[in-house]
């Protein structure tokens, strides 16, 4: 399927859970996350949930970085070059939403994309190989494109992956795992302690 078949069709699927659904399997995907060897970085890029979106809620894996004393990144978007300004999560951040539905920092302490070791990536769907869909506007490929070649990319999903992915593009950025409320799924393993 192309990317905007599956768009469509991950985006409808999604749409059919109830918000007790979204957290059991929010709930199951961190629990999964704490069973890897993910957990002796230092900053770890978090995006915030769109609820709107019946996205992973990230509300638990930020509890569990939180509770492991880990710096926490969080993005605000610019829809004009459509690239994020990463800054880091303090108890002085204010967090707004946007006229999107993203949950954004206002401002804060800006954090280079070269610190950044581990990123937790939305998505839409992804495949076997770990091509991953998000919504269609380049955010995540711009931003990993621009992390340390050694960044951990870990896909969230609700999902198991797609067989292939028809329309890939040359400057999509695929994820090393991604995790989901029943496994987790290893596409690049050489990156994992």
């Amino acid at each position: 399927m192309t990317k905007a078949q599956l768009r469509e069709k991950y985006i409808k699927l999604r749409n059919t859970f109830s918000v007790e659904e979204i957290d059991k399997k929010s709930i199951a995907i961190a629990n999964n996350l704490l069973k890897l060897n993910i957990w002796n970085y230092r900053f770890y890029h978090l995006f915030l949930t769109i609820k709107n979106k019946n996205e992973v809620d990230t509300d638990f894996i930020l509890s569990i970085l939180s509770g492991k004393d880990k710096n926490i990144v969080i993005s605000k978007s610019n829809f004009k070059n459509n690239t994020m300004e990463n800054f880091l999560l303090t108890d002085n951040t204010v967090i707004k939403v946007n006229k999107y539905g993203i949950p954004e920092p206002l401002d804060g302490i800006p954090i280079d994309n070269s610190k950044i070791q581990v990123v937790f990536v939305p998505l839409l769907a992804y495949d076997t190989k770990g091509n991953r869909i998000g919504y269609g506007k380049g955010f995540y490929d711009s931003f990993l494109k621009n992390c340390n070649k050694n960044t951990l990319k870990i896909g969230l999903s609700f999902f198991e992956p797609e067989a292939a992915i028809e329309d890939i593009y040359k400057n999509d950025i695929a994820i090393d795992l991604c995790v989901t409320p029943k496994k987790t799924h290893y596409f690049n393993t050489k990156t994992i302690g």
